[in-house]
């Protein structure tokens, strides 16, 4: 396709909902779609713009010209701290309310083709909870496909937001309702999940407040879904088959089409790599220290982008691997602690100096396939859950908020590649589920499993697998087809 002229070649605009997690997937999504043959513009937010350009440079932003960014507002106000993750509640109610008009106003520029000199917009990929885009679709009568970066699992939890609230199981009725137990109760109606408790559900259910924003702003995007093109979510049939399944009876074009990892990973030209996005500065050093560890000796530990905790729960996690006597890699975000910087006890660093390595930030996917990694200390957000079991690593999870309790319930319950911390993170039990994890015989197992899945995943991404036959079938018959 690269012998099309301008006015010939598709043209994609990528959305990202604007936190690292999201904009991850989307770019992988959009470097496939560029490799088929699309024009691409790549919509970051102001704010994130900056940071990308702080981490990576301008030059990564500059592969091909074919693959273009282009910036809006997030409608929040100006923030001097660029290295933070936004406040998501405020992210959610800004980008719903302020983001279409400057998003319509890109889209009129970019198809002004006397001045743009790209080809005109023939289709929009936006992340599913940046539903807007679909009033703007609309208006230009161009194909909308929302990619939700859940599991699938967790895409069904937030699609039962209004059954529950309907029932009366959320709101709670006071804040007693969070230790009394009430959470544990079974939730045996919902299509395709099966022994699912309250608390194994997207968290914001646990509230007690009427308005909450985070009960709402899901709710609404799950059930906007409906009007899309086609959903798309970035995960395996094998893996999530009987969610899946209910979930194409209530949303007929709903697709999986991962893990886009193993789909980017074929891509034969290499400069795909120069496109990046990270928005930390990304240490490589982990992986020199990495390949001179023993196969399957180290821990990797890495809450994500957007978990935060107490110092004090840092230092249970600090004191857990230190006494479980196994090598780590730990990734301390420098917004990690709560309104603090993370301080760790000099003791702790005497200890662990041997066998440990602590940095800011790292190539994750890449950690993660290392034949030294054992065992993954995760939030057990969705990315980090494909990206282990792309490396046939097992985990032990400790979810802090949104779909990461599904992804939790079901990474330890349905796939046997986990297991959960129980407690608030008490040392004590962080180190006997480390030993557990890299040499007790249940880590054995869940290692076994693993590598299973991993052999699963691969055959879904290949020719004929099923994420592979489903991402041909979105890119022919629905972004192609205000075309064909």
């Amino acid at each position: 396709m690269g012998s099309l002229s301008l006015t010939e070649k598709p043209h994609a605009v990528c959305i990202p909902y604007p936190a690292q997690g999201h904009i991850n997937p989307m770019l992988k999504l959009a470097k496939i779609l560029h490799y088929k043959g699309f024009h691409i513009t790549f919509v970051n937010t102001e704010y994130n713009h900056k940071r990308l350009l702080k981490s990576r440079g301008a030059k990564s932003l500059n592969v091909f010209p074919s693959f273009r960014y282009e910036t809006i507002s997030d409608g929040l106000p100006e923030s001097d701290d660029i290295e933070a993750t936004q406040d998501i509640p405020a992210l959610c109610e800004s980008t719903r309310k302020h983001c279409l008009v400057p998003f319509r106003n890109l889209l009129s520029k970019l198809n002004d083709t006397t001045s743009s000199n790209v080809p005109p917009v023939t289709c929009i990929v936006s992340d599913g909870v940046m539903s807007f885009t679909l009033d703007a679709a609309a208006e230009l009568g161009i194909p909308n496909v929302l990619f939700w970066t859940t599991s699938a699992c967790g895409f069904m939890g937030y699609a039962q937001y209004r059954c529950l609230i309907e029932k009366g199981l959320t709101p709670l009725k006071d804040a007693s309702y969070l230790t009394n137990g009430y959470l544990d109760t079974i939730i045996d109606w919902i299509p395709g999940m099966k022994d699912i408790r309250l608390r194994d559900l997207p968290s914001f259910v646990r509230t007690t407040d009427p308005n909450e924003i985070m009960l709402e702003f899901p709710m609404d995007q799950a059930e906007r879904a409906q009007k899309a093109s086609a959903v798309i979510l970035n995960t395996f049939d094998a893996l999530e088959h009987e969610v899946l399944e209910a979930l194409s009876s209530m949303y007929p074009s709903i697709q999986s089409i991962g893990p886009l990892q193993l789909l980017v990973n074929q891509i034969p030209d290499k400069d795909y790599n120069l496109i990046g996005s990270n928005l930390w500065k990304e240490d490589t050093g982990c992986l020199e220290w990495l390949d001179k560890r023993e196969p399957n000796s180290v821990v990797y530990v890495n809450f994500g982008s957007i978990t935060v905790m107490t110092s004090s729960q840092l230092i249970e996690f600090a004191w857990g691997l230190a006494n479980s006597k196994q090598s780590f890699l730990w990734i301390i975000r420098p917004d990690l602690v709560e309104g603090d910087s993370a301080m760790l006890p000099p003791e702790f660093l005497e200890e662990t100096k041997e066998r440990s390595l602590l940095a800011s930030w790292c190539p994750q996917e890449q950690a993660l396939c290392h034949p030294s990694i054992g065992g993954f200390l995760t939030h057990s957000g969705w990315n980090s859950n494909l990206e282990s079991v792309c490396g046939g690593v097992p985990m032990i999870c400790w979810p802090f908020f949104a779909e990461q309790q599904t992804n939790c319930r079901y990474t330890c319950n349905e796939w046997g590649i986990g297991m959960e911390i129980e407690s608030d993170a008490k040392s004590d039990e962080i180190e006997r589920l480390v030993r557990e994890l890299m040499v007790g015989e249940k880590g054995q197992e869940m290692k076994k499993k693993a590598v299973e899945w991993k052999k699963l995943a691969e055959e879904a991404t290949r020719p004929n697998g099923s994420s592979y036959v489903n991402l041909d079938a979105i890119i022919n018959q629905v972004l192609l087809s205000a075309r064909n």
